[in-house]
């Protein structure tokens, strides 16, 4: 094995990066911030929307905002990022703020969910007490069951 971390960031539709000979690797989960070294463990974990940042075997710092993916670790040296969309660049400012947008739209993304979902379950609900309640006269007229119905042709319920 070589003595560094082999690093791959991939979307869907390319290959950000695929560095040989990376020191060291550190990204955030949903627990929080970690990092990665040569010998690292098997790993496997979510990221959420993050900056991830490594450094190369001449101690440059390199940065990825990433908009969510997966990371794994493989081998102790293989460390490979599968992100929905990501975006290299080297000003960390830049990059952190573009993540606090891409958080705000997923945290307006669920917020509209939730609504939806809450409509759709009123809606349901309302669906419902119609079927329940057919009439404005406030008896529950039930439809006839299927045990009644058996009940009737002569066979078991």
């Amino acid at each position: 094995m070589s003595e560094g971390l082999h690093l791959t960031i991939t979307t869907a539709m390319e290959v950000l990066v695929d560095a040989t000979g990376v020191a060291s690797v550190r990204a955030e989960d949903e627990s929080g911030g970690f990092g990665i070294l040569p010998g690292h463990t098997e790993f496997l974990t979510v990221l959420p929307a993050s900056v991830m940042r490594w450094r190369d075997e001449r101690g440059a710092l390199h940065f990825c905002a990433l908009r969510g993916g997966m990371l794994t670790v493989r081998g102790g040296y293989d460390v490979s990022v599968a992100c929905r969309q990501g975006l290299l660049g080297d000003d960390l400012h830049e990059l952190e703020a573009e993540v606090e947008k891409l958080r705000a739209e997923e945290k307006d993304a669920a917020r509209n969910a939730r609504a939806a979902d809450m409509r759709l379950h009123a809606q349901a609900v309302r669906q419902l007490m119609r079927y329940l309640r057919p009439g404005d006269t406030g008896s529950f007229d039930h439809p006839p069951s299927i045990v009644a119905d058996a009940r009737q042709d002569g066979g078991e319920p």
